[in-house]
């Protein structure tokens, strides 16, 4: 987590940025009032509760895009020990946008996989900003087969803009290969723990969170569209996203509400993107939790109750 993405400020955050400037400047002062720069500080705790209790839609959006905040590296370096990354699709080649391998969560081997969008121009590309082509899609059901026949749990990091749209990716079956892995993440016989962790968008993201356990970061989004490719379809006008965003019902609160996940994963005050150890460790403690409900279950069980699980989405029922 490089330490100069802490410094964007979002639109709406702009009465905190001045109160924090202020104490930026007070504690390099040589003449510093530490009752001043406490007095200070009360307040932006203050302001942060207020800001985050209140969020709108459009604003959750722009959080969970917050460039500080915490991606799929981060939560692989700070929950699984002795990572070891397994590369390629044994198809047609790698897909660095796709990140998965095995490694230890709290002392138990698991496959984890992710979606890495990247923190600076050079990894951004280098991970196509998040955005799979087909080959990370069947990197991830490959590796899901892999934990399947050693019986190891997978735990799926989503956050992502949407599937890749461009005609190479559309050559090579990119809908095909979405709809296989969400088809081997209902299928396979090993607890399967999704957690969005920023941006959910579309079939890009179900294509790993189609788990037995759905989980989502308090400030994270999870959508069929983004709220601007929304807007561009209904109102041929991306200026309407936000209006956009409160009819998509994309935020975790409306989410749980409608039965689409199950449950949220509280942050630090002020979003993860200031305190990205502690949102870290509160979203280890949740996998940690819906692991241990599910370790009872045998194969069959698990991916029966997670079939009937979507089928009751999908009917309304959930």
């Amino acid at each position: 987590m490089a330490n100069e993405r802490s410094w964007t400020f979002l639109d709406f955050e702009k009465p905190i940025a001045e109160v924090e400037g202020r104490i930026e400047e007070l504690r390099h002062a040589a003449d510093a009032d530490a009752g001043e720069v406490s007095r200070l500080e009360a307040r932006l705790d203050r302001m942060l509760r207020a800001t985050y209790a209140k969020l709108t839609p459009w604003q959750k959006v722009q959080v969970a895009r917050h460039p500080a905040r915490p991606h799929c590296t981060d939560y692989i370096a700070g929950l699984i020990q002795d990572f070891t990354p397994l590369a390629g699709d044994r198809a047609f080649g790698e897909d660095k946008a796709v990140v998965g391998g095995l490694g230890r969560f709290r002392g138990r081997a698991a496959m984890v996989i992710g979606q890495e969008r990247g923190a600076d121009t050079e990894s951004r590309l280098r991970h196509n900003f998040g955005m799979a082509r087909p080959e990370g899609y069947r990197k991830a059901q490959r590796l899901m087969r892999l934990a399947e026949r050693f019986r190891l749990p997978v735990i799926a990091l989503v956050d992502t803009p949407g599937a890749y749209p461009g005609i190479d990716a559309e050559a090579r079956g990119q809908a095909e290969a979405i709809a296989r892995s969400i088809e081997t993440c209902l299928d396979i016989r090993t607890p399967l723990v999704a957690l969005v962790i920023g941006e959910g968008g579309s079939g890009g993201a179900i294509a790993l969170a189609a788990g037995d356990r759905v989980l989502m970061e308090e400030h994270a989004v999870y959508s069929v569209i983004s709220p601007e490719g929304c807007a561009s379809i209904l109102w041929r006008a991306a200026a309407e996203a936000q209006t956009a965003a409160e009819a998509l019902k994309l935020t975790a609160q409306d989410l749980l509400a409608l039965g689409v996940i199950d449950a949220v994963v509280p942050e630090p005050v002020g979003a993860a993107h200031r305190d990205p150890q502690r949102a870290i460790e509160a979203a280890g403690d949740a996998i940690e939790k819906a692991l241990r409900e599910l370790s009872p279950l045998d194969g069959a069980s698990l991916r029966s109750e997670r079939r009937e699980k979507f089928i009751r989405m999908g009917a309304g029922e959930a």
